[in-house]
């Protein structure tokens, strides 16, 4: 961060001098004009301007730049590079995301839940520092497809190549939160959480999602809990062997008293989001609950600026030196 500076300003007062001495060369310049005298000066009116008369203020102008220039450059400017020293134990979460065939329901619209549930949670790894982000989904089965990092951007990028396909179709809760518990089992943040987002109920997997829940308490570890769909028939498209895509209407099955359960038992809380507002909303309060308490210390390195204004001031007043000796020569 660059943040202008600087060190002597008082010297930024000599600046003030610069209209004071503009005003005393055109007074001394409509006096010396004054004392010339000629019987008639209808010849000389006559006579067409050189280019050195229309430019003979040219060297006062290249004087007060110099002494601007010099005023500025004994202020010593400076720009600083901001170093800062953070102390903080961090929060370490790890985001369940369902990737079942439910989860292409398009009750979200005009897009399914999947998509919608990846943006809202990008949008949540982008507001973040501090603390270390990992991704578990889960169907049937779950797997890891990005360990606890630092790097949002890697988790960004992780999250957007995940789709439906990647493991057999079911909705494994419990298995997809032990498998998110197993990423924290040996953290060493003072606050370890899990956000687990489904639209189902379980029905895959060897663990039941409150076994899991009690393995995560027993972890020292918050479950948040979000059940995502609206209530009644909604469309769904699926691939039909014989007719291609095609839409068909079902009804949504969010086990919301098992996963009430599974929060209250870890400390966290459960939610229900019905569109994609409701979702935004519910990250956004997570992120609020679950802040890093961070402590900085800054350290400033600065750059000095002041050489290049001072030979800048002193090509000025040689220039301006040149040009009276040569181009602006006054007669004797």
């Amino acid at each position: 961060m660059s943040l202008p500076h600087f060190q002597n300003p008082y010297f930024l007062i000599g600046l003030g001098a610069v209209p004071f001495l503009a005003w005393d060369y055109f007074r001394k310049n409509q006096r010396r004009k004054a004392s010339i005298r000629f019987p008639s000066l209808s010849i000389i009116k006559r006579v067409p301007h050189s280019l050195a008369y229309r430019a003979r203020h040219m060297l006062l102008v290249l004087r007060l730049l110099a002494i601007c220039l010099m005023c500025i450059a004994l202020a010593r400017p400076q720009y600083g590079e901001a170093i800062e020293d953070v102390t903080t134990n961090g929060i370490d979460i790890v985001l369940a995301l369902d990737i079942s065939g439910s989860m292409r329901t398009m009750d979200f619209r005009p897009n399914n839940r999947l998509f919608v549930a990846k943006k809202v949670i990008e949008n949540f790894v982008t507001g973040r520092s501090h603390d270390r982000i990992g991704l578990v989904v889960f169907a049937g089965k779950s797997f890891t497809q990005c360990p606890l990092t630092l790097d949002y951007g890697i988790v960004v990028q992780f999250l957007r190549q995940v789709n439906f396909g990647l493991v057999e179709d079911g909705t494994a809760i419990g298995t997809g939160l032990m498998n998110a518990c197993n990423r924290l089992r040996l953290s060493g943040a003072k606050s370890k959480v899990v956000i687990l987002l489904t639209d189902g109920s379980n029905n895959s997997g060897e663990v039941d999602p409150i076994t899991a829940a009690k393995a995560a308490k027993a972890l020292n570890i918050k479950v948040y809990t979000i059940g995502v769909g609206k209530e009644g028939e909604q469309p769904m498209e699926v691939d039909d062997p014989m007719f291609g895509k095609r839409i068909v209407s079902v009804k949504t099955d969010v086990d919301i008293p098992t996963l009430q359960t599974m929060a209250e038992l870890t400390g966290g809380k459960c939610y229900r989001a019905q569109d994609a507002q409701g979702l935004e909303h519910i990250y956004g309060e997570i992120d609020q609950l679950e802040k890093t308490e961070i402590k900085t210390t800054s350290y400033y390195r600065y750059h000095e600026l002041f050489r290049n204004l001072l030979i800048a001031a002193l090509i000025i007043l040689l220039l301006e030196t040149a040009l009276a000796n040569t181009r602006f020569m006054k007669i004797p």
